[in-house]
């Protein structure tokens, strides 16, 4: 049975400043050796969803939200810029888009640190499937937000 993000205890509190910081904590939480995990999923399959999420800040996203969500996400924004809560709802079949399998901790690792790279280097002014247009700025504020919300989930 899944569990309800919304109402674990016990989750880190995190405040990242650079993707430098969430690199720093990712590699903790990859070499801990009694790492547990409070929500949903394993850090593998975590890691490789904040690295599909970053590439496509740069390179473009396949899909968009539905027009209703298009239209409402935009007056959310700011406050996502802010602090993103947990327990966002994806339909079956865009979650296992969202949350590709891992091979391996070190695979979704190794694509981490290169997407880290890309987001610290690249523009990314790719629009985003439910807010729409986005400076550099904004998903940089993103990024790092997003990085927050799931890796609070992380117990090392």
């Amino acid at each position: 049975m899944a569990v309800n993000p919304r109402t674990v205890r016990g989750r880190r509190p995190l405040q990242f400043q650079s993707f430098q910081d969430v690199l720093q904590d990712v590699e903790r939480l990859a070499a801990s050796a009694s790492l547990q995990m409070l929500g949903n999923w394993p850090l593998p399959e975590l890691l490789n969803h904040l690295t599909m999420t970053m590439n496509n800040s740069i390179d473009g996203f396949q899909v968009r939200a539905p027009w209703l969500i298009r239209l409402i996400a935009p007056l959310m924004k700011r406050s996502a810029l802010k602090k993103i809560r947990p327990g966002i709802r994806l339909p079956k079949s865009a979650e296992a888009m969202a949350f590709p399998q891992a091979v391996s901790l070190e695979t979704s690792l190794q694509d981490f640190r290169r997407a880290i790279k890309r987001v610290s280097c690249e523009i990314m002014r790719a629009p985003h499937p439910a807010f729409g247009s986005m400076t550099h700025q904004d998903w940089c504020q993103l990024h790092l937000r997003h990085c927050e919300m799931h890796l609070s989930f992380a117990i090392p």
